[in-house]
């Protein structure tokens, strides 16, 4: 398991920094997580979202600098969607490219994710982030046969292309929950990505599923820095599929149940 945070002292006394770590963790675990963290920082040059700095890493552990939280405000929120755009737009070299550096797979939660380039967004996205857990969620019961059905018909039409546009691979966050946006002292700070390549929306539409602050206002911002396509709120259950399948794979029957649904909603959007 990763143990609690671990704080270590500054130059001045202060606690600067905490260190994650995880005695079991698979090869790669926190390297993949600091290879997303800076290729994310990258970004910030160009007005993009600031990311915990990395301070170290090594085999089962990383520290990173700690980030005091504040209380969320609305100004902060709609500086972080503009931000967010900005984060996006850097891009990717291909859809499911990983952090440029790294190889092999990143990791959402404890999971691993294939990190596979693809010439297409419904190739990578079908393949590698909803199939993969949706499986699992098969396998260990949270998913019932007929719901599977209806995600591998989903999957089977995104991987065909229904849902490609000619939107370039943005570079992004990959796990972005409420959880993972931290508002802090000078705005929002981002961990624990599962950086890669893919669609902007799939960053916005897992931004929606858990919950964040002032989320009209990030959405809003975001819109005007980098406006979003026509119908992007309909493609929302579309961009939830992964975030979905990967809890039903881990947390129970509910999310079997909404994963099911979200896969009716992609379907319906084709009739």
């Amino acid at each position: 398991m990763v143990s609690a945070v671990l704080p270590s002292g500054g130059q001045d006394g202060g606690v600067t920094s905490f260190e994650k770590t995880r005695p079991d963790a698979p090869t790669g675990f926190f390297e993949a997580e600091a290879a997303g963290l800076r290729w994310l920082a990258e970004a910030e040059a160009r007005g993009g979202v600031r990311v915990v700095r990395v301070d170290d890493v090594g085999p089962g552990r990383i520290a990173l600098e700690e980030v005091r939280e504040v209380r969320p405000t609305r100004e902060a929120a709609e500086a972080f969607g503009a931000a967010l755009a900005a984060t996006h737009a850097a891009g990717a070299d291909a859809f499911g490219s990983p952090p440029r550096g790294w190889e092999g797979p990143t990791f959402i939660g404890r999971r691993p994710m294939a990190t596979e380039p693809r010439g297409s967004w419904g190739r990578f996205y079908a393949a590698q982030r909803v199939l993969p857990f949706a499986r699992v969620a098969r396998e260990v019961g949270t998913l019932t046969t007929p719901e599977w059905t209806l995600v591998e018909r989903a999957a089977s039409a995104i991987e065909r292309g229904a849902f490609d546009d000619d939107a370039e691979p943005a570079r992004l966050h990959g796990d972005l929950w409420a959880g993972n946006v931290l508002f802090a002292e000078g705005g929002v700070v981002l961990i624990d990505p599962a950086a890669h390549g893919g669609h902007p929306e799939t960053d916005l539409a897992m931004l929606a599923l858990f919950g964040c602050p002032f989320l009209g206002e990030v959405l809003a911002a975001y819109d005007r820095a980098s406006p979003l396509r026509d119908g992007w709120q309909e493609r929302v259950p579309l961009h939830q599929l992964h975030p979905l399948a990967v809890h039903a794979a881990g947390h129970g029957r509910s999310y079997g149940a909404a994963l099911a649904e979200a896969a009716e909603a992609t379907l319906v959007l084709l009739s």
